[in-house]
C-alpha cells in the first residue's frame, strides 16, 4: 500500500474506490475492481455486506441489501479477492463490522485476508481503544488496521489514530454517516478541522471521504490531504445505469471523470 502513495506524482491525489462486494450482482464485483484500477482508482475499499451498519448512509444500505439477499457470505469476498490477484497487485482494502467477524472467527479471518491478499481492513465501529481484540490477529497477519478521524476528534485520539493505523488514515469529512452531500457543505468541515489533522497525524497518509460526488468536491476538499474516497455516488452511478446498454462504460465514464475531471479524461485514458 504504501508504494502507491510513495509512487504518486506531485500534486496528484490518491482516489480510493468503494465498491459494496456483491452489488449490482456477485459476478460484476472483480471485473468492477480491475476496470477502476484502469480508469484510474489507486485503492479499492470493498465493503463487507452487514444488515445492522454503523457508519454507512440509505445508499450503501441498499447496495449491502441486494448483496445479502443475492446471499453473498465472507467466503464469497474472499474468493474476489483472489480472483483480482491473479492479475493485479491493487491495495485492497476490506470495509465492514465487527459482528461478522465475531461469527466467522477474528484469527481465521485475519488468516484468510493475509491468503487471498487484502492489505488493509477498516471497521467504523472498533474504536481504537478497544480495537485491542483485533491487534494480535492483526499483527501476526500483516493486516493493517485503518481507523477513522472526524471533526469532532480530539487532539489526542488523531494522534493515537496515528500511532496505530497501519496504511492511512480515514479523515471523515463531515459528522455522519455515508452520503453524497453539497461540496460546499463538506468543504467547510474539512476546513475547520483539517488543519488540525495535519497538525496531529504525522505518521501516515490521509484519504478524506464521506460526500464527495464530483472531481471538484475531489479536488477542493482533498487539497491538503493525499487524497480521497468516494462511495456512495459511485453506488448511485451503478444504480443509474446498471442493466442499461453500456452501461459499464458509460459507468467508467463517470469513474475517469472523479480522478481526471471531464476535460481530461480522453487524455488521461491513452496513458492509463
Amino acid at each position: 500500500m504504501q508504494k502507491v502513495f510513495r509512487n504518486r506524482k506531485p500534486d496528484e491525489k490518491i482516489m480510493n474506490l468503494f465498491i459494496t462486494a456483491g452489488f449490482p450482482a456477485k459476478s460484476e464485483t472483480v471485473d468492477l475492481i480491475l476496470a477502476y484500477e484502469k480508469n484510474g482508482a489507486d485503492i479499492i475499499e470493498l465493503g463487507m455486506p452487514f444488515s445492522d451498519p454503523l457508519a454507512d448512509g440509505p445508499t450503501i444500505q441498499y447496495s449491502s441489501e441486494v448483496a445479502l439477499a443475492a446471499g453473498l457470505m465472507m467466503d464469497d469476498i474472499f474468493e474476489m479477492v483472489s480472483q483480482v490477484r491473479k492479475s493485479s497487485d491493487i491495495p485492497i482494502v476490506l470495509m465492514g463490522y465487527l459482528n461478522p467477524l465475531l461469527y466467522y472467527g477474528i484469527e481465521p479471518f485475519f488468516t484468510r485476508c493475509a491468503e487471498t491478499g487484502v492489505d488493509g481492513l477498516i471497521l467504523p465501529d472498533v474504536p481504537v481503544e478497544e480495537s485491542a481484540l483485533l491487534a494480535e490477529a492483526s499483527e501476526t497477519c500483516k493486516v493493517p488496521l485503518i481507523y477513522l478521524v472526524a471533526p469532532n476528534s480530539t487532539d489526542e485520539r488523531m494522534k493515537l489514530v496515528d500511532e496505530r493505523s497501519g496504511g492511512f488514515v480515514y479523515c471523515v469529512s463531515v459528522t455522519g454517516v455515508t452520503g453524497a452531500r453539497s461540496g460546499d457543505e463538506v468543504e467547510q468541515s474539512v476546513n475547520r478541522f483539517i488543519e488540525r489533522v495535519n497538525q496531529n497525524i504525522t505518521r501516515n497518509p490521509v484519504l478524506v471521504g464521506f460526500g464527495i460526488s464530483s472531481h471538484a468536491d475531489a479536488m477542493h476538499i482533498s487539497r491538503k490531504t493525499d487524497g480521497f474516497v468516494v462511495g456512495s455516488a459511485l453506488i448511485n452511478n451503478i444504480r443509474e445505469n446498471y442493466g442499461t446498454e453500456g452501461w459499464m462504460e458509460n459507468h467508467l465514464k463517470f469513474v475517469r471523470s472523479l480522478k481526471y475531471g471531464e476535460l481530461e479524461t480522453s487524455e488521461n485514458t491513452k496513458r492509463s
